[in-house]
């Protein structure tokens, strides 16, 4: 691991303390927004599944997209980036650089990852494994011709900077509109009595979802009060990103629903998309027969997203009293244990990681295995509150956060729009509900943390919302 960016982790010393109260005489606002690219170059390792694969072209750059909000002297940053997960040691790196450069506190800023399937792989155990044997096969690694975790700090750093520079006075409007029959959860009862993931369509032995699904489409829009034109936008919906497959780079459908929204607010609009809740939910509709994955499906997902957003714009609410404030907190979760023979079995399996014939939960085992033995016995899970005025809230929670705790801080918040972000500033794999965990599948096994996090990490952000609406 690099160490060039530690020198700012001091900023890091009064993290979670920097609350500045709100400016309630203040009602204007000044935004700023900016994307810069982020991918790299061809031939680099790709994430999203357990198998190696490296890219081989580029079906849409991947972007990182930045909103900085500003109301007198309170400034918060919104950014998301066409990656499948970002990891605390680059947004921890990033943010204490950015608050140095610009002056926003280091917990005002939120860096997001919209979890797309096609974007490089970094800061991870299975990086670190073929990463180490290309290195002894080869004597360097002809795929990593750019260290791409110093990389993408230093863009992530530049376009926080390139916002903030490009802040003007600014309306900004938010709405929750409803987008059915495009998200399904993934997690299924079957006739077995045990719940099955992607069982797959029209499977007779289907009883029943084993979950719910989250339709709220929630847009945020800046526009130029002179011009009457929308220059920037925060799309927020609760789906994996993983419809596109392949082996070239993409932002998956958050680039058509860019692509959407341009044609209306023009080439410059500034799309920016964040991850909901999404950790059990899907695209796959399991009562018919149709393709799952490829450009056609991609482009119907992000189109349709787009069109609803452009057909429900009457129905955006202008933020006519801003009230910025921020209220952060970090939750200390539990890890899980693994013995010495688990241990020992996850290492003597790691060369299987780059095999196609090797089970699928052979390597799901083994990474988070490989994974658990470098975290630690707890790990720190930072929830984040911006308030945006009486009405509206947005909530950032680290990792793949399983529907129902979404829907559960949705429920409980004393705000009337409350938007709730996942893969927030860090990505410790999935956090699933108390009971999900009683009834296992795919993303209990590949999860890291205790029973009970999931729940811990929604009373934290009650608290902080309780906190932000008094």
């Amino acid at each position: 691991m690099k160490c060039r960016y530690l020198f700012p982790l001091l900023v890091l010393l009064g993290f979670g303390c920097r609350h500045l109260e709100p400016q309630r005489s203040e009602n204007s606002l000044r935004i700023g927004a900016a994307e810069i690219d982020i991918t790299p170059p061809i031939g680099y390792r790709m994430a999203g599944y357990f198998d190696e694969r490296v890219a081989t072209g580029t079906h849409d750059p991947l972007k990182a997209k930045a909103l900085v909000i500003q109301q007198g002297k309170e400034q918060i940053a919104l950014v998301g980036c066409d990656l499948v997960g970002l990891s605390l040691h680059v947004t921890t790196n990033a943010r204490a650089r950015a608050s140095l450069e610009t002056g926003i506190p280091v917990d005002h800023i939120m860096i997001c990852a919209t979890h797309s399937h096609t974007g490089p792989l970094f800061d991870d155990v299975r990086r670190e494994h073929f990463h180490q044997a290309a290195l002894a096969k080869f004597g360097t690694d002809p795929t990593e011709k750019i260290y791409y975790t110093d990389f993408l700090a230093d863009q992530l750093v530049k376009v926080i900077r390139t916002a903030q520079q490009a802040s003007r006075p600014a309306r900004l409007e938010s709405a929750i509109l409803k987008q059915e029959d495009v998200t399904f959860n993934r997690r299924y009862w079957m006739k077995n009595g045990k719940v099955a993931f992607n069982p797959g369509q029209l499977n007779t032995n289907i009883v029943r979802p084993a979950g719910p699904v989250d339709t709220d489409l929630t847009f945020l829009r800046a526009t130029d009060p002179a011009s009457g034109r929308p220059f920037a936008g925060l799309t927020v919906f609760a789906m994996h990103s993983d419809t596109l497959g392949g082996s070239e780079y993409s932002a998956d459908y958050a680039y058509y629903l860019q692509q959407t929204l341009r044609k209306s607010y023009g080439d410059q609009f500034i799309s920016a998309f964040a991850a909901g809740t999404c950790g059990d939910l899907n695209h796959i509709n399991v009562k018919i027969k149709g393709p799952i994955k490829g450009p056609e499906v991609t482009e119907h997902i992000g189109t349709t997203l787009g069109q609803t957003i452009l057909a429900g714009a009457a129905q955006l609410g202008t933020i006519d009293h801003p009230s910025l404030l921020v209220r952060s907190k970090t939750v200390r979760a539990g890890i899980q244990e693994f013995t010495p023979q688990q241990l020992a079995d996850a290492q003597s399996k790691a060369d299987k990681l780059g095999d196609p014939q090797t089970d699928f939960f052979t390597k799901v085992i083994a990474v988070k295995t490989l994974d658990l033995a470098r975290l630690g016995p707890d790990y720190p899970m930072e929830v984040q509150v911006f308030r945006i005025d009486s009405e509206t809230a947005i909530v950032g929670l680290p990792g793949e956060i399983f529907v129902e705790l979404g829907q559960a801080i949705k429920k409980a918040s004393p705000f009337k729009k409350t938007i709730v972000i996942s893969i927030a500033n860090d990505r410790p794999s999935y956090v699933p509900t108390r009971r999900a965990f009683s009834e296992g599948s795919y993303e209990v096994t590949n999860s890291r943390v205790k029973a009970g996090t999931g729940e811990m990490l929604v009373e934290a952000a009650l608290d902080l919302l309780r906190q932000a609406r008094n």
